[in-house]
């Protein structure tokens, strides 16, 4: 049956040849099954999946994550067995054990199951992915929490005071068995608790960890003081930093090995600050990184704007908004959509965050002379068709990327802009002439995130029509929808919120606006042409996601500005 799924989706229009094919791919890459690959690729959605498997296979279809499993009932199926089979028990029903499998055909599994537990083994299906999560989470050594273990280590761990401070004295605390056990188990926690960023922070009389989920700091714990320099000085080690060096700051990569062989990167930034130093550790995790553009949050007119500009042979395409709004994914989905084997792409990145086949990607190191200027002069010389540029900061690089966007290049960076009209107006200032600024443009996107509402517990909200209409609601959509707001429950850890959404600002470079840029207009007589040719900004589109039910109308106001000419 797995040999002949894919096959079978194609044949019931649930997924298309060319889905199929994409998968295969991954498939072979990474080793996984048909069906997972499929799922990932964002092909079909799990439930969908697991619905045609049930109708397939004649057995009920169920969501694990919907279950609560009996710790009796998991001892039943011994761990090595239930990885082999990709098989959990769920539940037992007299003489018989009911089993979740994601290929219930296989009857060298129930024949193993059979004999192992000795009772009569009931099939149910479910997805890969999903059996894999509640494996991970039924069969994981329950191993101390963080308190036990920081108090562990303030009664084991003697550090010397700072004055009397040696190298040392810092590697060999660093070193210590604790030490290492506490600092692996909150880089664990932060993948558990799906965590962006670590935050280590030392202040005069407070030593703090806190995570970044969803856009939000959180704390999490407060190790002592004495474990400060420990602390920092085994995530400098694990990140192969120079520990005697504290007075500049050091960047660095930690590669950790996961079950299943997984791996994760965390991205490392040491800061000297007033009382120590900082690490701020940002989680990269490749198998969460969303490469499909239909599910990143762009409405269906915008992203067919965006998907023709990076089809054009040349031009430009940037992506603008602060750090950490997405802008990353965004330009890796349009390299991936463009990542065919007869186009040469390279990038130039500050720092490489993931690594894709296919695709040359270059690491910049300004202290040997190796910037984005000098990366873009040597791509120039490579025959390349699409060139992505990590940021574009000062003029050299912005005239290298025009003139290579004028002749026969694509060329995808990004600008650190509050939204599009204004990219214009930095590229102007920056001393790229007004003529060469509208010859080159294809499209200009802006973006950020807004926190996304679990839908599991979102609740209806008690908004009045001023506060809507305050926000930018349009006076005849008032009354049409039913805005929410953030509840709580297990599912989202009784935050409210799960994940975060992007809203987009597409503008195309339209002949209109390249009149304008010409006449030397303003940013804002630039955004009111732009919206009266069909742009949705920034405010009108995460007002839209809001009104949809994706988010709140505090996520909306608190990450866009309001619309003002």
């Amino acid at each position: 049956m797995s040999g002949r799924l894919g096959e079978l989706l194609v044949r019931e229009n649930l997924i298309s040849v060319q889905q199929l094919r994409k998968a295969q791919e991954e498939q072979q890459r990474t080793g996984t099954r048909i069906g997972t690959a499929l799922i990932k690729s964002g092909a079909i959605e799990e439930s969908k999946l697991t619905d045609f498997l049930s109708k397939q296979y004649g057995v009920p279809a169920i969501n694990l994550r919907d279950f609560d499993i009996d710790p009796e009932i998991i001892k039943l199926v011994p761990k090595d067995v239930a990885e082999k089979h990709l098989v959990i028990p769920v539940n037992r029903a007299g003489p018989s054990l009911i089993c979740a499998m994601c290929d219930p055909s296989n009857i060298y599994a129930v024949d193993d199951l059979k004999f192992l537990t000795g009772y009569n083994i009931e099939t149910v299906v479910a997805s890969e992915p999903s059996i894999r999560e509640a494996i991970e989470k039924y069969y994981a050594e329950k191993g101390p929490s963080l308190d036990e273990i920081v108090g562990e280590v303030a009664d084991e761990v003697e550090v010397a005071r700072e004055e009397e401070e040696e190298i040392g004295d810092i590697a060999k605390a660093a070193d210590d068995a604790p030490v290492v056990k506490l600092v692996n188990l909150i880089l664990l926690d932060a993948i558990k608790k799906g965590a962006s960023d670590i935050h280590v922070e030392p202040y005069e009389k407070d030593f703090r960890v806190r995570f970044r989920i969803d856009g939000v700091l959180y704390d999490v714990m407060r190790p002592p003081m004495k474990l400060r320099n420990a602390i920092t000085s085994r995530l400098k080690i694990m990140a192969q930093l120079d520990i005697s060096e504290r007075r500049l700051p050091q960047d660095g990569r930690i590669k950790i090995k996961m079950g299943g062989g997984k791996e994760m990167d965390f991205r490392v930034s040491v800061c000297p600050t007033l009382f120590g130093e900082k690490v701020v550790l940002r989680l990269l995790d490749k198998s969460n990184l969303q490469l499909d553009m239909t599910k990143l949050g762009f409405d269906p007119e915008p992203l067919k704007w965006f998907k023709e500009a990076i089809e054009r042979p040349y031009g430009m395409v940037l992506v603008t908004g602060p750090t950490g709004s997405g802008k990353t994914t965004t330009l890796y989905s349009a390299l991936s959509a463009l990542n065919t084997v007869d186009v040469n792409i390279s990038t130039a990145e500050d720092p490489v965050e993931f690594n894709f086949a296919g695709i040359n990607q270059v690491q910049m190191h300004d202290e040997i002379g190796l910037n984005f200027a000098a990366a873009l002069r040597s791509f120039l010389r490579q025959d390349p068709d699409t060139i992505m540029i990590g940021e574009i900061r000062d003029f050299e690089t912005g005239e290298i990327a025009v003139k290579a966007a004028l002749t026969g290049h694509l060329v995808l960076s990004t600008l650190h802009t509050n939204d599009a009209p204004s990219t214009v107006s930095r590229l102007l200032n920056m001393g790229i002439e007004p003529f060469l600024v509208t010859a080159s443009l294809n499209l200009i996107l802006a973006q950020r995130l807004c926190r996304r509402l679990c839908q599991n517990c979102k609740r209806p909200a008690e908004i009045s029509d001023q506060a809507l209409l305050d926000a930018g609601v349009p006076p005849d959509k008032i009354g049409t929808f039913t805005p929410y707001e953030a509840g709580g429950c297990r599912e989202c850890n009784d935050r409210g919120y799960r994940g975060r959404v992007a809203v987009y600002e597409v503008m195309p470079f339209w002949d209109g606006l390249k009149e304008l840029v010409i006449n030397g207009a303003s940013a804002a007589e630039l955004k009111q042409e732009a919206i009266r040719l069909g742009m949705s900004t920034l405010r009108m589109s995460a007002l839209n996601k809001m009104m949809g039910g994706i988010t709140t109308l505090s996520e909306v106001l608190s990450n866009t500005a309001p619309d003002r000419f």
